[in-house]
């Protein structure tokens, strides 16, 4: 078992172990009343001599992280090696000069993973000679340049992840090639220009594809509306941060399978569709820091997966980085979709009329966001029914009315503003809401934490910069009017603010 470690490994054992041995080691112990301390079953069970040495731990020691320098040249000369993964380790440099020519001996290889990494430069040609790769990996890196038409040689590729890199220029036209490919992720490069064409029109994609992530590239394009699409399997569409224009495009309506749902931070206008109620495994719909008018669809309180929580997921679970973005805090990264938080936010639009009480039948969801757009009318006792509610963010609208005592049953609610609204009434004390600042009640006038009613005259709570308003708002005119009405009234009254009329003074002469 000692010695160097030969690359030419043709047999590899796979350690088991049989629950029969093991419930029998727990039974004598529980007998024997032993102390166990640590149970390990890495047992491979082997029979027989060996011809060949044996070893227990990779010849290269790539599964240990941190790993810098250069890659044995060794390795790319392996015809029959499947599975190349240095990701997460500290190489620096060029993927040319990492990546020599001999890659392309490696003629069995089928998954490659160079991620997380800080290379740089071009990708090799020798890469686009890998006719069995189904997966490349290649995201976290500092690649730059055009990516290259050879990436349409790779025909058995199933997921290709270049996200997170400085690829630029316009995606090439290679799509009608990659027939078998399901995960397809270029976010936070610097693509421009339109969509290719074979990426929207390819039969075997609008099969295939499950997770299409395509932010931060293509500023200011109008978003796809070809009405003849239709991406029968996907579940996962990113497309944020792309300044993308137009209306919300009417054949994402038969994507039936969508799960997860992001079109944050472009420029869409119109309406919300009313079809976004039939997707019965959406969980995730972020629509915030858009255009969209109109009221909320009443048919988002359908939504079957946030109803029951039972989403139907088809393996492999894509296990994409995305990023969560907000104006506060840090951004967080989610390795799968279903890392993220069950949420509906339409944050930063000019929706409006009510927020609908079908909502509290969402017992599944977690964030709810509805912060600056101009609702109106209560707030409804029914969202009480979001058991699962985390976050609740009504700030910056029109709601008016008491803030619903009900809410204090929300026990998982641990985020909740109803900030610059016209709310009024005494705020609800107990549970969750002895936690919450005054911040998260700000700017509504007849709000108050004493016994009070909306028809009372409360103390407004009050920012500093609304109490900056209030100083110069319309009862200081007002009063500076009054004043100077009643100092002119005195002026004239004392005379100060005429000259005083003197009688005329006569002299008479009385005669004898």
């Amino acid at each position: 078992m000692a010695g160097n470690a030969s690359l030419s490994t043709a047999l590899s054992v796979l350690p088991i172990a049989r629950i029969s041995s093991l419930h029998a080691l727990l039974a004598i112990a529980a007998a024997s009343k032993w102390d166990l301390f640590q149970r390990d079953v890495k047992n491979a069970f082997l029979n027989g001599g060996l011809s060949e040495e044996v070893y227990m731990q990779p010849p290269l020691g790539l599964s240990v992280e941190s790993n810098k320098g250069s890659l044995p040249d060794d390795l790319f000369n392996l015809q029959n090696i499947k599975i190349i993964d240095i990701g997460n380790n500290a190489f620096v440099g060029s993927i040319n000069i990492k990546v020599p020519k001999d890659l392309a001996n490696c003629t069995s290889l089928q998954h490659l993973s160079f991620d997380e990494n800080s290379l740089s430069g071009s990708l090799p040609e020798s890469l686009f000679q890998l006719k069995n790769l189904s997966e490349l990996n290649l995201q976290g890196n500092s690649i730059f340049g055009s990516l290259s038409n050879g990436i349409g040689n790779l025909s058995d590729l199933v997921k290709l992840d270049i996200s997170s890199n400085l690829f630029s220029g316009v995606l090439p036209d290679i799509f009608m090639r990659l027939a078998r490919l399901e995960q397809f992720s270029v976010m936070s490069n610097l693509f421009t220009g339109h969509l290719p064409t074979s990426l929207l029109n390819s039969p075997s994609l609008q099969r295939n594809l499950s997770l299409l992530g395509l932010s931060k590239n293509f500023d200011n394009e109008q978003i796809p509306n070809d009405v003849n699409l239709e991406f029968k399997n996907i579940n996962s569409l990113i497309l944020p941060n792309s300044q993308l224009r137009g209306p919300i495009p009417e054949w994402l309506s038969r994507c039936h399978k969508l799960q997860f749902l992001d079109l944050s931070w472009n420029h869409l206008g119109g309406n919300i569709p009313s079809w976004f109620g039939k997707f019965e495994s959406l969980f995730y719909l972020d629509l915030s820091y858009n255009s969209l008018k109109g009221e909320i669809p009443k048919s988002l309180v359908e939504l079957r997966s946030l109803i029951s929580g039972k989403v139907t997921i088809e393996e492999p679970v894509p296990s994409f980085e995305i990023y969560s973005v907000g104006l506060v805090g840090p951004s967080l990264c989610y390795r799968q979709i279903l890392s993220f938080r069950p949420t509906i936010d339409l944050s930063y639009n000019i929706l409006q009329g009510p927020i609908w009480p079908g909502l509290g039948n969402l017992k599944m969801l977690h964030v709810l966001n509805l912060k600056e757009n101009k609702f109106s009318g209560p707030i409804p006792n029914n969202l009480s029914g979001m058991t699962g509610l985390e976050k609740l963010d009504l700030s910056h609208s029109k709601l008016s009315g008491e803030i619903p005592h009900s809410l204090i049953d929300l026990s998982f609610l641990s985020n909740f503003k109803v900030s610059y609204n016209q709310l009024c009434g005494k705020i609800p004390q107990g549970s969750q809401f002895d936690t919450f600042l005054n911040t998260s009640f700000e700017g509504n006038n007849g709000l108050c934490y004493a016994e009070c009613t909306c028809q009372s005259e409360q103390i407004p709570i009050l920012s500093i910069r609304e109490r900056k308003r209030t100083i110069i708002g319309l009862p200081s005119i007002i009063g500076a009017a009054t004043s100077f009405v009643l100092t002119v009234i005195c002026c004239f009254m004392s005379g100060l603010a005429l000259p005083k009329l003197h009688k005329r003074k006569y002299i008479r002469f009385v005669t004898s």
